[in-house]
């Protein structure tokens, strides 16, 4: 029986899983993707020219805590010096070597996604593809609409999460040959239906294989065509993105699209955790205190202090 299951390897899994490691505590983490980092993510995609990688997910983070900055130095992130603001912190090679990271030497099982989980005797019994897994204590870092629905509606922390709304958000990577246009580095407009527009290609440690873009839709778009299949949605993003940048969309080396569908908090939960009387269930992610990397590493901390703090965590 584990000590302390955390289910998902995302920023406030792997921060709480790292922490209570670090105090001496027994931590296994299980995620039902192949990547460790959630929406820390970067895809590695071969192309002829050569392999190319995109951001899809969190395109940087802007440290304000001094810990947060000091974890980010320690985990290879570094400045963009192109960035418009000075301030910007990306990983490298990729966002997701950030997490990867500070994942080393702990316990992760990626491809275990856990469909139940009950208490009993004072057991938690959580329910995977590969068998049954027991803990005395669970940890949820994953978005709140999915806490919600493995608890179940009956739990006491089912009116709590269920003010949480999440926002998804619709993201297209695309290549470009290398004497294609560059109009800017990045860019920002609200009233655009690419509200977001990086080129991931100028970010320290890529390649320049290709010049490559990630551009991320607005609330609007995301919201209307959050259904339609992946090749569709980037069918519709790429002669959007190819006006903004003034190059012929048929020039596209690579153009594929990718459905956040819980991208970022639109209400928040205004406190960095939900925690059970007895201390054996947690419940945090960055949707507890806003959308950032930051406040999801933040969850994920406090969790583990609390833990730590209130109960023997070996």
């Amino acid at each position: 029986m584990d000590q302390t299951i955390i289910i998902g390897s995302g920023m406030a899994g792997i921060a709480c899983a790292r922490a209570l490691s670090d105090a001496g505590g027994s931590v296994r983490v299980l995620d039902k993707g192949r990547g460790i980092g959630g929406r820390m993510a970067t895809r590695r995609v071969a192309l002829p020219q050569g392999d190319v990688t995109f951001d899809h997910g969190a395109q940087y983070m802007r440290p304000q805590d001094p810990d947060f900055a000091q974890a980010l130095a320690m985990a290879g992130a570094g400045a963009w010096p192109d960035a418009d603001d000075h301030g910007r912190q990306v990983g490298m090679p990729g966002m997701s070597s950030v997490p990867r990271t500070m994942a080393t030497g702990l316990t992760v099982l990626q491809q275990t996604e856990v469909t139940a989980m009950t208490l009993q005797d004072g057991v938690w019994r959580l329910k995977t593809g590969a068998g049954d897994l027991l803990a005395k204590r669970v940890v949820l870092t994953v978005p709140a609409p999915q806490a919600a629905r493995l608890l179940g509606p009956g739990h006491p922390f089912a009116p709590h999460l269920a003010r949480v709304t999440m926002e998804p958000c619709l993201t297209l990577m695309t290549a470009f040959p290398s004497d294609s246009a560059r109009p800017f580095v990045q860019r920002a407009d609200p009233a655009h239906d690419l509200t977001w527009i990086a080129q991931d290609s100028a970010k320290p440690g890529r390649t320049d294989k290709a010049v490559t873009w990630v551009a991320q839709a607005g609330l609007p778009f995301s919201r209307a065509h959050l259904e339609a299949g992946t090749d569709d949605i980037a069918a519709l993003m790429l002669p959007l993105l190819a006006r903004v940048l003034g190059i012929d969309p048929h020039e596209a080396l690579h153009a594929r699209a990718h459905r956040w569908r819980y991208a970022q908090a639109g209400t928040a939960l205004g406190q960095p955790f939900l925690r059970n009387d007895e201390g054996t269930l947690f419940v945090g992610g960055d949707w507890c205190l806003g959308a950032r990397a930051e406040d999801a590493w933040q969850s994920g901390r406090a969790m583990a202090r609390d833990i730590v703090e209130s109960a023997d965590v070996l």
